[in-house]
């Protein structure tokens, strides 16, 4: 980049730097999201479902974060506040899908369970490990930061409502941990819209 200064070519190159890594892990996110929705609905599991849910939300995240890499603190702030919303959105299908079940009961397969919160847990975290870096970058790197962590502990819950389900054989460890992935997503939901908000009261409108 010459002829610019040290300052700007830092800057661009930090954006260059974010959109490779938002790129990367959201073609992980989509492919993930395809697999476990097919996966959840085989193995009739509440807690898998919500799995590919946040694969589905993040990718979200990630596409709209790309489209604000380098733009004004106000678009940041409103990009995150709306990956609140949607990660808020992807909780209440998960609480429907739970109702659904306990009108239902169905017995989950833990297997399927398994095998596939750990292929997602494997995925996941080499979005983590990409994204290790950026996470105190900005407010846009910070909410996808904080989307990727939550995946890492709802694979490895789903991972233990699999044993869970295989020891009790029953389908209650399954709704439990769907439940608590429910209040996670929830918390993540407000903390990301708090921070949003208070950006946006923060900066002016120009910035």
């Amino acid at each position: 980049m010459a002829g610019c200064c040290e300052n700007d070519c830092t800057v661009e190159a930090l954006k260059h730097d974010h959109r490779g890594t938002l790129i990367a892990v959201l073609v992980i996110n989509i492919v993930m999201f395809i697999v476990m929705v097919i996966a959840a609905q085989y193995a009739k599991s509440s807690a898998l479902f919500a799995d590919s849910l946040d694969n589905l939300g993040d990718a979200l995240t990630y596409g709209l974060s790309l489209l604000v890499v380098g733009s004004t603190l106000t678009a940041k702030a409103r990009v995150a506040l709306f990956k609140g919303c949607l990660i808020l959105l992807a909780a209440l299908l998960v609480s429907a899908q739970i109702v659904q079940k306990l009108l239902n009961p169905e017995l989950p397969i833990f297997q399927l369970m398994g095998v596939f919160s750990l292929i997602a847990l494997i995925a996941n975290s080499a979005c983590l490990a990409l994204l290790w870096r950026h996470r105190n970058d900005d407010l846009n790197m910070s909410s996808v930061w904080e989307c990727s962590r939550n995946d890492i502990a709802v694979n490895i819950s789903v991972f233990f409502s699999a044993g869970l389900v295989w020891l009790t054989n029953a389908g209650w460890p399954d709704l439990v941990v769907a439940a608590a992935l429910v209040a996670l997503l929830v918390r993540s939901s407000m903390r990301v819209m708090g921070a949003s908000i208070q950006e946006l009261r923060a900066v002016p409108k120009s910035v």
